[in-house]
């Protein structure tokens, strides 16, 4: 049986980037932009086989918060379809950029924005089509040859602005641009979306203490605890809690949410603390709004069919989504 799906077009033309909406708009309008983040992914799982499905489902009202209310950014300055590889960029490369300007210029005032756990990329361009800063036949060009929409996300890849390597990178590298930028006398934040899983890694600890030493509160970090990993349950693999108490520990100044509720999200980035980091610990389900996935739980990370019956349901479930537009 041969599928055939097409990338979907956005829930509406609405453009949203570089935009505050009104406080009667916006939660009508991230809780559409959430349900449409998981509509292109479950799409562009079933069409190729596979993708990072479960990270779309515990994410999507994360990202619908940083792109329609958190995130204090200008509309994207790249080009709808994202150019080729320019190249590694080197002092005779004049042709390099990164993906940042999709995020917008970048400007004292304003944010910015690091993706630290990059097998999010799928998620990220899901995100950046429902907002308007990135067209369909962009993320069209997910894993293909000589294209910048890249499986795991790089710094040229739409949305980025570094290479986090493998998990646990970004965040030192955002403490460095965060002391740069206090330096320079820069009131913009530095927004830092990792996973839970990167605090089973030494680095990360490293860079919170740089963070609390150096009393960094100009970096906000959002984590979404979904409690899976590539090798399963996060409490079988290697248990992080209380990551609360852990966290504070560390010198951080956290907030528990339900990562699946806007609202909450939203009320908790606003805290700026005295001194401290601020890390949002919002914890998820990895099959919210997909119930299908429950069944494979704990093995979740990447979602591959194990027959064309299991692609045929999610087939339907998808239509159904459709219809219920």
């Amino acid at each position: 049986m041969k599928h055939t799906i097409l990338i979907l077009q956005p829930r509406n033309s609405v453009t949203i980037q570089g935009e505050k909406m009104s406080n009667n708009n916006w939660l009508t309008e991230a809780k559409n932009v959430a349900q449409g983040i998981r509509r292109q992914v479950l799409a562009h799982t079933i069409k190729n086989n596979g993708g990072y499905l479960s990270q779309a489902c515990s994410s999507s009202e994360i990202w619908a918060s940083l792109y329609t209310r958190i995130l204090n950014i200008s509309a994207s300055e790249a080009p709808m379809i994202p150019a080729p590889f320019p190249g590694v960029p080197s002092a005779a490369n004049k042709n390099y950029f990164t993906g940042q300007a999709y995020n917008g210029r970048k400007s004292p005032d304003l944010d910015r924005f690091f993706l630290s756990p990059v097998q999010y990329a799928l998620v990220l361009y899901a995100t950046l089509v429902e907002v308007g800063r990135m067209s369909p036949e962009g993320l069209a060009q997910f894993n293909t040859d000589g294209s910048t929409v890249e499986m795991i996300g790089a710094e040229h890849s739409p949305g980025h602005e570094i290479t986090a390597g493998s998990l646990g990178q970004a965040l030192s590298q955002v403490a460095g641009i965060a002391f740069a930028r206090r330096k320079k006398g820069e009131n913009g934040r530095n927004w830092v979306f990792m996973s839970d899983g990167e605090f089973q890694i030494g680095q990360t600890w490293e860079a919170l203490e740089i963070l609390s030493f150096y009393k960094l509160n100009n970096v906000a970090v959002i984590v979404d605890v979904n409690g899976q990993q590539a090798d399963g349950a996060m409490k079988d693999v290697l248990n992080i809690e209380p990551l609360d108490e852990r966290l504070k520990a560390f010198g951080a100044h956290v907030i528990k949410v339900d990562g699946n509720n806007i609202e909450e999200i939203v009320a908790a980035s606003e805290v700026i603390p005295d001194g401290k980091p601020l890390v949002i610990l919002a914890y998820t389900s990895p099959y919210c709004g997909i119930d299908l996935l429950q069944s494979r739980f704990p093995t979740l990370h990447y979602v591959r069919f194990k027959s064309e019956e299991e692609r045929a349901q999610y087939t339907e479930l998808l239509t159904e989504l459709e219809a219920a537009l």
